[in-house]
């Protein structure tokens, strides 16, 4: 261990950021432990089990298992392996989009596959595709090798041979939106979307994000679509089990107040957390350092002095927040061959989608009307989330990160006016274009979250549901540090800084945590153990 190696740590926040970061601190032999406000692990990857709705279980937050190089690197760190940990299955077809004005079209995983598809829809595409996801698979690879895995603390990465040989294409790259890339290279509607909706996997819209991003559909036209049985509920288990495994101590139902600093010389540094904790009681817990795990506007504007806060509010007042969500959660009656396990619904337009989610709602775009949504249906591959004859279905509809929606129903007595009119809009567009008619006489449970919920439970700023948008002023170095500049021993993880949002992303920037800590400037990933020492 380096001699930077801090004896105590205390992480706020038990999401996935805030376990990763625990368990590889644990690893390095320090001592951790991990505070959370609620009530159970995984924050907002988590779960919704009701007591007189037997037989269902629904994942309220991450479902598309994506990058899995970065699982398989993360559980080799801790002397495991994603095989070990996790039970992954191949989703075939990938997924099912419902076109507005098409018949559904299935997406294959595979280059080969995918080519014939959209050879099939738009010829001379075929080929197109082929070229799109050789540069999209050479833009993933230099983003792991050099971008990733970095602490943004050295222009090292950035003047490497890989990089500088690339100089001009990921200037381009950078400079153009992903919409005008595709847009270039593609005709079809139905191809444009495919291949720029992971847009909102980044928490934006296409011709707002780099072009660098299209590496998105690396992984998923070329690596595939696994689903880990069980749902994220395992996969958050699996973080869970691992950070007690390695000895950290985890505190629920306890909220960070404040985080404590005190003068050290001329230098301010962290020194622990003071807490209202499960008791009601107003406790502090000292260490070394302290991580962050939260959303880095509440940690900075809501744990800090203004006088200590790296990221002000001034800093967010011209910050995209990404989107907000309305999450629904259906039990239905009887089976659904009408749709697959991933699915997504796009508007033949879709650019007024997504200005109503960015730029707010117009009248002629109200947020309960048609939409671009997307719809999980696990209980097609999982038989353990729905009763026998039952399916399990999670949709997600885009609507602008605003608190003012209201909440859901799965937290309070009932849901706001404008959460439950976007709730009943996507269940009748979900009846009409993947033609269920009779989806709604068939519900027998329904839950709803809305952009409150995301602001009161996860403290999310503006009611953000993934994180801040991946836009060029927000990514690399512009997205922020993963360590404050005013406090010492101060650190970041988490969605809402580097490298971005996603699950493989929170495990990165946990990694990145540590390369922090240690003053390791090197972009590569931090070195596995000997297989030898994976446990088998």
């Amino acid at each position: 261990m380096s001699n930077r190696t801090p004896k105590t740590a205390v992480v706020i926040g038990a999401g996935v950021a805030g376990l990763a970061t625990a368990a590889l601190l644990a690893k390095e032999g320090v001592q951790v432990t991990v505070v959370e406000k609620i009530d159970t692990v995984g924050g907002r990857a988590g779960d919704l089990v009701v007591a007189d709705q037997p037989g269902f279980r629904w994942d309220t937050g991450p479902s598309w298992y994506l990058m899995p190089e970065a699982f398989d690197h993360f559980y080799r760190l801790l002397g495991t392996t994603s095989e070990q940990q996790l039970n992954l299955v191949d989703l075939t077809p990938a997924y099912r989009v419902f076109p507005e004005k098409y018949g559904p079209v299935d997406v294959p995983s595979g280059v080969d596959a995918a080519a014939e598809l959209f050879e099939e829809i738009e010829p001379g595409a075929g080929q197109g595709l082929v070229d799109y996801l050789d540069s999209a698979g050479d833009a993933y690879q230099i983003a792991l090798d050099r971008f990733l895995y970095t602490t943004f603390s050295s222009l090292g990465p950035f003047v490497h041979s890989d990089v500088r040989e690339r100089a001009g294409q990921l200037t381009k790259l950078l400079t153009q939106s992903l919409e005008d890339f595709v847009n270039k290279r593609f005709q079809d509607t139905r191809l444009r979307q495919i291949l720029t909706y992971p847009a909102v996997f980044l928490s934006s819209r296409p011709e707002t994000t780099p072009a660098l991003y299209h590496l998105m559909s690396h992984t998923d036209l070329t690596l595939g679509v696994k689903y880990p049985i069980g749902g994220f509920t395992s996969v958050i288990e699996s973080f869970h089990r691992l950070a007690l495994e390695q000895g950290v101590q985890l505190r629920l139902n306890t909220e960070v107040t404040a985080i404590l600093t005190e003068k050290n010389g001329r230098k301010t540094q962290a020194t622990g957390v003071r807490v209202h904790s499960s008791e009601g009681k107003l406790e502090e817990i000292t260490a070394d350092i302290v991580v962050s795990g939260a959303d880095l506007h509440h940690t900075e504007n809501h744990l800090l002095p203004t006088k200590l806060r790296t990221y002000p509010e001034k800093y967010f007042a011209s910050r995209d927040p990404g989107i907000g969500t309305v999450l629904v959660m259906l039990g239905v009656r009887g089976k659904l061959p009408q749709l697959v396990h991933h699915n997504l619904l796009f508007s033949d337009d879709w650019s007024t989608d997504f200005s109503a989610v960015f730029d707010g709602p117009r009248s002629e775009r109200p947020l309960d009307s048609s939409q671009s949504i997307y719809i999980s249906m696990p209980s097609i591959t999982d038989p353990d989330v729905a009763p026998e004859g039952h399916e399990n279905l999670f949709i997600l509809i885009p609507v602008p990160a605003a608190e003012s929606l209201g909440h859901g129903d799965t937290f309070r007595d009932e849901g706001s006016l404008a959460v439950e009119a976007i709730a009943d809009a996507a269940i009748t567009q979900i009846s009409e274009w993947a033609d269920i008619p009779d989806l709604a006489e068939r519900i027998v449970a329904r839950h709803t979250v809305g952009p409150a919920d995301f602001s009161e439970r996860y403290n999310a700023w503006r009611g953000g549901s993934i994180g801040p948008a991946h836009t060029l002023r927000q990514s690399a170095f512009f997205r922020g540090r993963n360590t404050s500049s005013k406090v010492d021993n101060l650190y970041y993880a988490g969605a809402t800084t580097v490298p971005g949002v996603g699950v493989p992303m929170c495990l990165i920037s946990a990694e990145n945590v540590i390369k922090r800590i240690h003053g390791d400037s090197d972009p590569a990933a931090l070195p596995e153990p000997d297989s030898g020492d994976i446990r088998g």
